[in-house]
């Protein structure tokens, strides 16, 4: 089984409401999506998404390296040697993650599809559903309560909850005001995208510690090149600390677990690279003994679904937090994961599971070229 075609599609989907962090404010999402089509007539699909302010990659780049670096690579390569394929690619270019991973999960999609079960079949099956968080943007204590309590609302007992803005006090209000009104039995993460010093987190930490708020976790505190204060959290503080911007490849995951720099992993295809680079994350982890949680960009379904296909195949991968899908506008009925509240259910069709003459259509009615 050859690749014939490689195309891509840019397209533009629309958010529910403003996603802000303390990196970005978000109004729409605009993803490369790639298709590649076979000699036998099977198509595999894959997304990338422009996130400048962490991989870097912008629309333009992403199609320049799909078309013009790695498109001749997948050219004629057989989907049955698709580690061949992958290691081309790789050695193709230099970071480039996002429109890597495009083309890792298109090709995983069609070694799926050639091998007749889901993807998340053939990467080692461990799980058919998973469970997501949802994501409280950052805003006013009165604002983010209220959001947390229309999550709670729709069924989810899991909240990420975006933090990193704002005095001290007013980052204390702002979880405070969540656990009021969501109460204890609610697990709560927080999500700081880089926006603490060092110091700034470990006494922030150690106040909601004393206050008694009972994080279950708190995301990148810390700048992503730091990995040293990365490390001075984890240690002088209870809660579990994870890597997220910090970690883009295997490398990364082996220096922070070598210095044993964070208690969790969060691995995002965008960053990795694709599921190859992703599962070799994981391994890592594991033999470390640190758990990982699959997360993602702001995507649409078919990233998402690629990232879910992976998280439930491995037994190490015990949080999830794959909730973009959820705060668009429009859903992608064409296929790929489904969601029922929080539990998110994978597809039975072979590979990723997309039907494809919906999936352009999808495509067609999202274009924004």
């Amino acid at each position: 089984m050859q690749i014939r075609t490689v195309e891509t599609f840019l397209v533009s989907s629309s958010l529910r409401k403003p996603f802000i962090t303390a990196l970005r404010t978000v109004h729409t999402v605009q993803s490369v999506i790639i298709k590649l089509t076979t000699d036998d007539g099977l198509i595999g699909w894959g997304e990338a998404v422009p996130t400048h302010v962490i991989t870097g990659d912008s629309i333009g780049g992403i199609r320049y390296v799909i078309h013009d670096v790695l498109a001749p690579i997948l050219i004629d390569g057989n989907i049955i040697q698709r580690e061949v394929i992958m290691e081309r690619i790789q050695r193709a270019i230099m970071g480039n993650t996002s429109a890597k991973a495009a083309v890792d999960m298109a090709v995983n999609d069609l070694f799926g599809q050639l091998c007749g079960l889901p993807l998340v079949q053939v990467l080692g099956g461990y799980h058919q559903s998973l469970k997501t968080d949802l994501t409280v943007s950052v805003g006013k204590p009165a604002e983010m309560a209220k959001e947390a309590a229309e999550h709670i609302a729709k069924g989810f007992d899991t909240l990420k909850v975006k933090v990193g803005t704002g005095s001290f006090q007013l980052e204390r209000e702002r979880i405070h005001a969540i656990r009021r009104i969501v109460g204890q039995d609610i697990t709560i993460r927080l999500d700081a995208n880089q926006g603490w010093k060092p110091k700034e987190a470990i006494r922030l930490i150690r106040q909601l510690e004393d206050d008694g708020v009972d994080l279950e976790l708190i995301e990148q505190p810390v700048a992503a090149y730091d990995v040293e204060g990365l490390r001075d959290v984890t240690r002088q503080t209870s809660t579990l600390i994870m890597a997220d911007e910090s970690l883009f490849s295997a490398r990364d995951a082996k220096r922070l677990l070598e210095m044993r720099a964070v208690d969790v992993l969060n691995i995002k295809l965008m960053k990795s690279g694709g599921i190859r680079e992703a599962l070799k994350i994981n391994a890592l982890a594991e033999v470390h003994g640190i758990e990982c949680m699959v997360g993602s960009m702001m995507e649409t379904a078919v990233g998402v679904t690629a990232a879910a296909h992976i998280a439930a195949s491995q037994p190490n991968i015990t949080r999830v937090d794959l909730d973009a899908p959820l705060l668009l506008a429009d859903e992608l009925s064409a296929g790929g994961v489904h969601y029922y509240g929080s539990r998110m259910e994978l597809s039975k069709e072979s590979g990723l599971g997309f039907d494809s003459k919906r999936m352009m259509q999808w495509v067609k009615e999202h274009a924004c070229e």
